[in-house]
């Protein structure tokens, strides 16, 4: 049982991020001076048949079996996401998998086709019902450590980054995962660039994730149809490139195979692959590298430019 968490009073309540406006940061460029890089976030997921979940039908959603929203869920890892494999050889993407821990017992297909295409396996809970909110700090270093062991097993990689089911952390997340090894969150979702994330003698950083360009909100909670996934992605990309020519931008398609890959959306996810490879100046990549080139060219010039601006404003 998840117990109520015990609020240590001395213990700094904040998020784990300074405020630091775009306006006045050091200028990104990416590898080989491409505007923009593109990655592509899959939410591969595994929902306990007796816990409610994301629900087509909500009024049905505590029935214990509940045949009509578990069997649309489960219609991604059946039939969704060999769709999607289709569209991810036929354009040669690179993909990036928020993989609950549980996948890896239940869905071992998934695993070795991922593998065979170089997948970069981001930490993702344990399944999509269990939220870290309400976890000790004992029990949470021991559910990410189990989560993190479990995914390294079985893909043979350990991963470097983190996505919380439905974007749920403690304070302690970040500290524990990187305690653990990880050096990269996504669940902020407030920026287009990475930045620097505050935790004590550890090296972390906020890779650009979406909640708006997210198909879960794009299709599920607003209720667009297919051209309006493909407008919405498009205008965001638009903006982002010609943004990215005075200084790089990051952006995350994120998707879940539920909900994309379905027979009659997934035309439009080609139509976006379409109109952004028809684009120069595009880095199509993982979040994996992504990380790793921020790390390299500008994590230590971040963290200087954001000591300054303190320092200027009479902050430390």
């Amino acid at each position: 049982m998840i117990k109520e968490l015990t609020v240590n009073t001395n213990e700094q309540r904040d998020a784990p991020f300074d405020y630091w406006p775009i306006l006045n940061r050091p200028k990104l460029k990416l590898p080989n001076g491409e505007n923009i890089a593109v990655w592509i976030g899959m939410n591969v997921e595994y929902f306990p048949i007796d816990r409610p979940g994301m629900s087509i039908n909500p009024r049905m959603a505590e029935y214990v079996p509940d045949p009509a929203n578990y069997g649309w869920r489960s219609y991604g890892m059946r039939v969704g996401i060999w769709r999607f494999l289709d569209a991810v050889d036929k354009y040669d993407l690179p993909v990036s998998v928020l993989l609950n821990s549980d996948v890896c017992y239940h869905y071992p297909e998934l695993i070795r086709e991922g593998n065979k295409r170089n997948w970069a396996w981001l930490a993702h809970g344990k399944n999509n019902t269990i939220l870290e909110v309400k976890m000790e700090l004992e029990e949470e270093r021991k559910y990410l450590t189990d989560v993190v062991s479990v995914i390294q097993k079985s893909t043979g990689k350990k991963p470097k980054g983190w996505l919380g089911p439905s974007l749920s952390e403690t304070f302690n997340t970040p500290r524990l995962l990187a305690d653990l090894g990880l050096s990269y969150l996504c669940d902020w979702c407030n920026d287009d660039e990475p930045y620097p994330l505050n935790i004590p003698n550890r090296k972390m950083i906020s890779v650009p994730y979406s909640i708006e360009i997210n198909d879960a909100e794009i299709y599920y909670r607003k209720g667009l149809d297919g051209q309006g996934f493909y407008q919405t992605i498009k205008d965001q990309f638009d903006t982002l490139y010609e943004e990215g020519a005075t200084s790089a931008k990051i952006m995350a398609i994120c998707i879940h195979p539920f909900l994309t890959s379905l027979p009659f959306r997934h035309k439009y996810f080609c139509k976006v692959m379409e109109y952004i490879k028809g684009h120069d100046k595009v880095w199509l990549t993982t979040s994996d590298e992504i990380a790793d080139w921020y790390f390299k060219n500008y994590y230590d010039e971040a963290v200087k430019s954001m000591a300054e601006r303190k320092r200027a404003l009479g902050l430390t």
